[in-house]
């Protein structure tokens, strides 16, 4: 339900109607939160994003007004408008929106009562302080502070605030004597409406690399599923015919089919095979002429490492069954004792 502002004073009426034309006039509104940023850092991010986004400070009741007059879908994005809240208006997108705000956040000294963003970690090493009550001031809040080489020295790194626990005051003034800031202050988008629809910080935060990878792994996955499932595309065709070759050319070769564009490859597996053949004869004490040895030599150089691993992988049965039949074989070595020279 629209809000109507006549009984509002005039320069409230003069807030709001300016919200309004901020909505209208831009692509994007967003909620930010301005709690606890220094005023001297809010001029800072001002500058930072002059010429890319404008900030207007409003009251909340004020931007309730306005929304709720412009009714709608933009409506609800009233809802986000809680605690020191601020709008701002730009041409960006919502992610590119997002990412530019989190690059305006600094680092600040923890307060007694904040709640911890992340878990709050205290490293091991040593500190410039010199032995006195600051060593019983850190144990008291679970660091393990001890004096080593005339300095206070942290023995173990320590989480003292786990992500979301409160912050007493006596580990903000530990973490403060540390130099440990461990809050992230700037401008936090609670919510961005862009083109009818509300965007909120979940949606936002995204990991571009993470994204990038996902992106290159869907395409290679589909590439790949195309071409194993013979799918023609413009992009998969050639790969598809160059698969198909590649296996009729096998089935060829394994058919020992003779065929002019592989007969060079038959003629080269039946080669190596009978080097294969030449090299177990040597084994068995049929010498080779220095020509097939070296060829033999040059096939076992160039073979895969793991072949005589595999070689060697056979099973016992199969180890004795050689050996049962290494006598029958010796009468069929003789002849290619003749063969090989």
């Amino acid at each position: 339900m629209a809000v109507y502002t006549r009984h509002l004073p005039r320069w409230k009426k003069e807030e709001v109607d300016e919200i309004k034309r901020g909505v209208e006039e831009y692509t994007l509104v967003g909620v930010v939160d301005m709690y606890g940023i220094p005023a001297s850092q809010v001029q800072h991010i001002r500058r930072n994003l002059r010429g890319t986004a404008t900030v207007k400070m409003a009251r909340n009741t004020l931007i309730e007004h306005a929304l709720g007059e412009l009714g709608g879908s933009v409506e609800a994005l009233k809802e986000h408008a809680t605690g020191q809240s601020a709008l701002i208006f730009t041409n960006e997108n919502p992610f590119k929106l997002f990412k530019l705000l989190e690059k305006t956040k600094t680092k600040m000294a923890a307060k007694p009562g904040e709640t911890a963003p992340e878990d709050i970690v205290v490293p091991k090493g040593p500190t410039s302080f010199k032995p006195g009550p600051i060593v019983g001031e850190l144990q008291q809040v679970g660091i393990p502070a001890a004096i080593e080489g005339g300095k206070v020295k942290i023995r173990e790194t320590k989480t003292v605030v786990k992500e979301g626990e409160v912050i007493s005051k006596k580990v903000a003034d530990a973490l403060v004597k540390l130099d440990i800031k461990p809050m992230d202050v700037g401008l936090v988008l609670q919510a961005a409406y862009y083109r009818d629809t509300i965007f909120t910080p979940d949606l936002l935060a995204i990991d571009e690399e993470a994204y990038v990878s996902n992106i290159v792994l869907a395409a290679q996955q589909a590439f790949n599923l195309s071409v194993n499932a013979a799918v023609p595309t413009k992009l998969t065709i050639s790969a598809i015919i160059g698969k198909a070759v590649r296996e009729a050319r096998n089935v060829g070769v394994e058919a020992s089919i003779y065929e002019k564009d592989i007969i060079d490859l038959i003629i080269g597996r039946a080669q190596r095979e009978m080097l294969v053949v030449a090299l177990a004869a040597q084994d068995r004490g049929f010498e080779l002429d220095e020509a097939t040895l070296k060829a033999a030599s040059a096939a076992t150089a160039a073979a895969p490492a793991s072949a005589p691993a595999a070689a060697e992988a056979k099973p016992e049965e199969e180890t004795k069954e050689e050996e049962k039949k290494e006598e029958e074989e010796e009468s069929g070595m003789a002849g290619l004792g003749a063969l090989f020279g």
